[in-house]
């Protein structure tokens, strides 16, 4: 089980990213809560992990801190919740907002989120209220990960491609081509970071 990398970031194009460690490079998909704190391409990074084995392929997830990696793992135990869907939850809505949704029974803000039917919504806050316990019992340490990591909010170049790096990055998470474009035009103001783009389009969506 690979649990932690630390290591170069890189490359980032969300919703994965390419650490190298003593020599290795590993491809790793973060949700986009995660993806926000990374630092800039080309400093140290530590990222928490999850490692998936399928009979097709080899996954690593990874998270921030453990605290989202908990909830990831959490969100994967639930019926019909595989880790994309997992990772599209967790970058549609922070921990503490699911969280909520889950205390408040919202089943409205979760079917917003692409592959999640009513019937999936409603079977999650069903599950996850005993299982939110786990998370922020025992495996919530590693919290200040950001601190630790000299973590900012990276600072992506602005060029004629963010619009097209933002689609890839909302289709990869499960949105429908043309709800991500249309979304993301209807967000954009010139000069905009491809990082804040998807992060103002997930707001609109949510």
């Amino acid at each position: 089980m690979i649990g932690r990398i630390r290591g170069i970031l890189v490359e980032k194009q969300a919703p994965e990213v390419l650490v190298e460690a003593n020599g290795v490079g590993y491809e790793i998909q973060v949700p986009m809560t995660s993806f926000y704190q990374l630092p800039e391409v080309g400093s140290e990074a530590i990222i928490y992990t999850h490692f998936v084995v399928r009979e097709d392929a080899q996954l690593l997830f990874g998270f921030i801190n453990k605290t989202e990696r908990s909830l990831f793992r959490e969100l994967i135990k639930a019926n019909g919740v595989g880790p994309k869907l997992a990772l599209t939850i967790m970058s549609g809505m922070s921990t503490e907002q699911f969280v909520h949704c889950v205390n408040c029974d919202d089943v409205t803000s979760l079917v917003k989120l692409p592959g999640v039917g009513k019937k999936t919504a409603e079977r999650l806050l069903i599950e996850m209220r005993d299982r939110l316990k786990n998370i922020f019992t025992g495996d919530s340490a590693g919290t200040g990960n950001a601190t630790q990591n000299t973590v900012v909010t990276a600072s992506f170049i602005s060029t004629p491609n963010s619009k097209d790096e933002a689609l890839s990055a909302l289709v990869a998470l499960g949105y429908k081509p043309a709800l991500a474009q249309k979304v993301i035009n209807s967000v954009y103001v010139k000069d905009m970071q491809s990082e804040q783009l998807i992060r103002e389009s997930l707001r609109a969506m949510v």
